[in-house]
């Protein structure tokens, strides 16, 4: 009999694109962000992927001590592997997007793969109201807003987290970004087994057609061959249909209130185990099984969660 294969579900539990107006289910404070990232693993999500936020305003926050008042929650209650992120807020510098992950050491980072425009001000259309002064002057700062991650601020990051043995989730947002990965694999400055996390629906980045989310598969197929780990990020009302792709062409799933705050058209996703939930139905619908957290460490060769510094 065939052996089910196992397909990791990472969840994305606040981020810093959607802002607090948007959706009163975002996770802001240290104690939402820890509850719905517990929540989020007990339904599936073998990682979290983690931003912090000003639990007065919701603005991103990239301090160490922003973080440090969930992750032990976190890591106490749940054997998710906690996924650190290095990308922050776009407006952020390199230096202070890296400061969570080389503070706690997690097993697992993202890492944004090459520069892009990263522009947010369309959500100014959708949303008549909000409830801090700086969410609005942030959309539409966006119009001029270049997401900076030049060669020399990954190897930064690459270079800040080399003793600390983490691992990355590496986040392209269009075809160049794979042939930069691929610089990096040539150098030996990564190392396999690659997480290639393609991001689709960001404008500035590769749209949602399926033909592009298949056309950076075949790419990331032709430069990494066996070396590496695919999987999908579908941003807004693309989310699930994208990680159905994935699915059902061997890739693992991203979903989670960063990506997008809906979970049916119309309808707010009311947490991040709400897509999680759904995203599992759509894997074990077409026969696949949900990778545990462990079984996830042993596809990424990740350390484990005793070798973080992350009490």
């Amino acid at each position: 009999m065939a052996k089910q294969r196992k397909v990791i579900i990472t969840c994305a539990i606040t981020g810093a694109i959607h802002t607090p107006s948007m959706s009163p289910h975002l996770p802001v404070t240290p104690d939402e962000i820890a509850a719905s990232a517990i929540e989020a693993a007990k339904a599936g999500a073998a990682i979290v992927h983690l931003h912090a936020r000003n639990p007065e305003n919701g603005r991103p926050d990239q301090s160490p001590e922003a973080f440090g008042r969930f992750l032990s929650t976190i890591k106490n209650a749940c054997d998710g592997v906690i996924n650190l992120t290095t990308g922050g807020a776009p407006s952020m510098t390199v230096a202070e997007r890296v400061q969570p992950a080389a503070h706690f050491k997690p097993e697992l980072a993202s890492l944004n793969m090459g520069s892009m425009n990263f522009g947010l001000f369309p959500m100014l259309g959708r949303f008549s109201e909000f409830k801090h002064e700086w969410e609005p002057i942030v959309l539409e700062n966006s119009r001029d807003l270049v997401f900076r991650n030049t060669f020399k601020d990954i190897e930064y990051v690459l270079a800040t987290l080399k003793d600390a043995g983490t691992r990355f989730e590496y986040e392209c947002y269009d075809t160049a970004h794979l042939y930069n990965l691929a610089h990096f694999l040539d150098r030996k400055l990564v190392t396999p087994p690659l997480f290639v996390q393609t991001v689709f629906g960001i404008l500035g980045g590769i749209g949602p057609h399926p033909d592009d989310v298949m056309h950076m598969k075949r790419t990331a197929d032709r430069l990494f061959g066996r070396d590496f780990e695919w999987s999908v990020l579908g941003a807004g009302r693309n989310q699930m249909p994208i990680a159905a792709i994935s699915a059902a062409t061997g890739g693992h799933v991203r979903v989670g209130l960063e990506d997008s705050i809906w979970a049916a058209p119309g309808r707010l996703a009311v947490s991040n185990a709400e897509q999680v939930t759904i995203a599992r139905g759509l894997i074990e619908g077409l026969g696949h099984a949900v990778a545990t957290p462990d079984e996830a460490r042993a596809i990424l060769g990740l350390k484990g969660s005793t070798q973080t510094s992350i009490d």
